[in-house]
């Protein structure tokens, strides 16, 4: 992993001139990033293999341990600095890059526009579409530049978790289709000179004609609102973990929050790329009017839509301790639990989704009594052995008092699980 971000890293600077150093222009940035990454990574492997520790801390274990994990957690921290950095030149690239899309896609419909038309002629359903599309466009950049500090034309996209959001995809591609059929219709209707064009055209957006994708766009609206209701009050009740990502993805429209393929938000997207498709297609043999959905496609919708609830009313769980048990290395001698011992915690759900990076793991914290212990970084090349989602393994401290105390697990999207009770002996 650190051999492939240093590559990574060096291919950039060399494709900017053999490394830009500026600090203002977005390459810089993300190079500045990865090569921070790719020193981590090197520095973490190096203490793993026990190269850098202080000679006077060499000969404890315990010490050298909590020095390792203070030093990984500080240069994780920079690591995050840089990535907030990444992050605002990410918004400001992806903002120019959508509305270049957006008017690209312009570009492309007026030459389909042109190409078909050859041979049949120019109509004003053609002229109608190309306005209504140069409407939306303008009207699309002028939201790109009012969101331009939270990335643009994706801004009403993203969510609180700082991810894209499946839901608020689905939902924004029918409402931009139906606009833009309306607006379709209001262009012809305005260009017509007949009157029996002109109540056709008003005819084409009755509600026996339009009800079926109207109700689409209301199913997937609804969705949104409930979806966003469902997460925020599981996470209040802590029965779901959120980490906030770093930044959106275009992956996230199909995957959780741990980047693994999502089978609620694939068949939500899939099932709505086909029907919008599908709808796409009988607008453009019939642009007089709002696309009729049969009434199937529309229960298809609902299915999907149900199912895409389902999974995120069901996804997540609380961090839970199931057992804690005395840390023995080889060749100690069994014994009960003691000041300065090391207590391995076993349960689950401890490393949210997300929540794998070097300063998420650092934020981890044990409750002793009273005491607060923060989760030591056990480095290993490629990775950490310590904390995992499973088990955690935390020092017993001086500060805890001889006796009965509870163990207490608080995660880095700030859970917290049940209390474990354990004696520690003189």
């Amino acid at each position: 992993m650190a051999v492939e971000t240093a590559e990574n890293a060096e291919a950039d600077a060399g494709a900017h001139g053999g490394g830009c150093a500026c600090g203002s222009c977005p390459h810089s940035v993300r190079t500045g990033h990865r090569r921070a990454a790719a020193e981590f990574a090197a520095r973490r492997d190096r203490l793993a293999a026990g190269h850098g520790v202080p000679a006077a801390l060499a000969h404890s274990d315990g010490a050298s341990r909590q020095w390792v994990s203070d030093e990984l957690t500080q240069a994780a921290r920079a690591l995050a600095e840089r990535a907030h950095a990444e992050r605002e030149t990410w918004h400001c690239l992806v903002r120019r890059r959508t509305v270049f899309a957006v008017w690209g896609g312009c570009a492309a419909l007026l030459l389909g526009q042109a190409l078909t038309a050859i041979g049949t002629g120019w109509t004003a359903a053609r002229t109608a579409s190309i306005v209504a599309a140069v409407a939306a466009a303008a009207l699309l950049t002028l939201a790109a530049h009012l969101h331009r500090s939270r990335g643009g034309l994706l801004a009403p996209l993203i969510g609180a978790d700082n991810r894209l959001s499946t839901s608020r995809a689905v939902a924004a591609v029918w409402l931009l289709f139906v606009l833009f059929a309306v607006v379709l219709i209001a262009v012809e209707l305005v260009v017509s000179s007949g009157a029996a064009d002109q109540r056709e055209l008003l005819g084409g957006v009755q509600i026996e004609r339009a009800g079926g994708v109207l109700s689409v766009l209301a199913l997937t609206s609804a969705v949104v609102v409930l979806v966003r209701r469902v997460v925020a009050l599981r996470v209040r009740t802590q029965r779901l973990q959120k980490i906030r990502a770093d930044r959106p993805r275009a992956a996230d429209l199909l995957t959780d929050d741990a980047g693994r393929g999502s089978f609620g938000d694939v068949q939500y997207a899939l099932v709505c790329a086909v029907v919008v498709a599908l709808t796409a297609v009988r607008l453009a043999r019939r642009p007089q009017q709002l696309p009729d959905i049969p009434w199937g496609l529309a229960v298809l919708m609902a299915v999907s839509a149900a199912v895409y609830v389902a999974g995120k009313y069901a996804e997540g769980g609380r961090p839970v301790i199931l057992s804690v048990v005395r840390a023995r290395e080889a060749g100690d001698l069994d014994g009960p639990i003691r000041t300065g011992d090391d207590i391995e915690i076993r349960g689950a759900g401890f490393l949210p989704p997300g929540a794998r990076t070097p300063d998420r793991l650092a934020r981890m914290v044990v409750r002793i009594g009273a005491v607060y212990v923060h989760v030591p970084l056990v480095p290993v090349p490629g990775g950490f052995t310590n904390p995992t989602d499973a088990a955690l393994t935390v020092p017993i401290p001086v500060d805890v008092e001889p006796g009965p105390a509870e163990v207490q697990v608080i995660t880095a999207a700030g859970a917290e699980t049940n209390r474990y009770p354990i004696t520690v002996c003189d």
